[in-house]
């Protein structure tokens, strides 16, 4: 039997933000006793990814899936909890610079994540070089076999970003990442800004470049159709928390959190069978000042008093399937 390693791990990881605060500030804070308003943009979250595996992330804007990706990517610190790579510690793995390297990030909005003063050759091939992957004398030529795996032509190399379409940027981005052989690739709605045409071009790619190189990805994304179609798993999560964790298989046959109930309940389908879309009641609290208990419990038709004291803890529904809910 074949074991199937673990790349990437986060144990209980927490980000928390807080207000710049001057001297008087503070000194008025702390003569009044007011506490400064904080955000807890990221609450306990614990999640892995398998080698091979791509694990998508999903939940309403502001639910902290971009805040957990930077975390994942090591943008941003952790404000508590650990995180592991192949079982070592992270900040450890992070403070070699070449190691570093193996966590890669696309971004959203491809044309603010490319450096407009270089030339395409350049913003790929310049992280190889720096990190000694390729010697500078071959970086034209590393660049050019990379904007062909993504599909791009390898005379691109001296354009620049402005000179290319949204879907063309966004595959520089990914070329980009690529350069530096990655071990894990973190797609933070990587294809949301881009037409659906674009869209399938790069799904496509992404799930190509997976299945030739064995790469771990973390797919973060609003729409459910394209999680379904390219990830093994699914984490759902709501106002820094994950509530629901399974096999995505199993996840969209049995939801098992009122949220992920209702998120796939408004999902579209090709159907002749009329139905209702019921949007999820409520807006989403604020961060400021959550809830206390279960999160979603202001929003949820099945709250009890239980609910509203009581945090839930990921527990398994069957082998695999992790939820969060007192009355599941």
């Amino acid at each position: 039997m074949q074991v199937v390693q673990t790349v990437f791990q986060a144990d209980e990881v927490s980000r928390v933000f807080e207000p710049a605060r001057g001297t008087i500030e503070k000194l008025t804070d702390r003569l009044t006793g007011k506490r400064p308003a904080i955000v807890q943009a990221v609450d306990r979250v614990s999640l892995s990814v398998a080698q091979g595996e791509t694990l998508g992330i999903v939940g309403e804007s502001g639910c902290g899936k971009s805040t957990l990706a930077r975390m994942i990517t090591g943008i941003l610190p952790v404000s508590g909890g650990t995180r592991r790579f192949r079982n070592e510690d992270y900040d450890s793995f992070l403070a070699r610079r070449r190691d570093a390297l193996k966590v890669q990030m696309v971004f959203q909005d491809p044309m603010s994540s490319l450096n407009g003063r270089l030339k395409v050759g350049e913003i790929i091939g310049e992280g190889a070089v720096v990190h000694g992957i390729v010697p500078r004398s071959r970086m034209r030529e590393h660049a050019a076999k990379m904007l062909e795996r993504v599909g791009l032509a390898a005379d691109s190399i001296d354009r620049y970003p402005h000179q290319f379409s949204g879907g063309q940027r966004q595959r520089i981005g990914i070329a980009r990442a690529l350069a530096v052989e990655p071990e894990l690739l973190v797609c933070d709605e990587a294809v949301a800004a881009l037409d659906v045409s674009v869209q399938a071009q790069i799904i496509n790619l992404l799930m190509d470049i997976r299945q030739e190189s064995g790469l771990s990805m973390i797919f973060i994304s609003h729409d459910l159709g394209l999680i379904r179609h390219l990830c093994d798993r699914v984490a759902v999560m709501y106002l820094g928390r994950v509530v629901e964790l399974a096999k995505t298989s199993e996840l969209f046959a049995n939801p098992v959190h009122p949220y992920t109930q209702m998120l796939l309940a408004g999902m579209p389908r090709i159907s002749t069978e009329r139905r209702t879309f019921m949007p999820i009641k409520g807006e989403i609290p604020s961060p400021l000042n959550p809830p206390s208990g279960c999160h979603f419990h202001p929003r949820c038709d099945r709250a009890t008093d239980h609910c509203r004291i009581s945090r839930p803890d990921l527990r398994e529904k069957v082998p695999g399937h992790l939820h969060a809910c007192l009355n599941a």
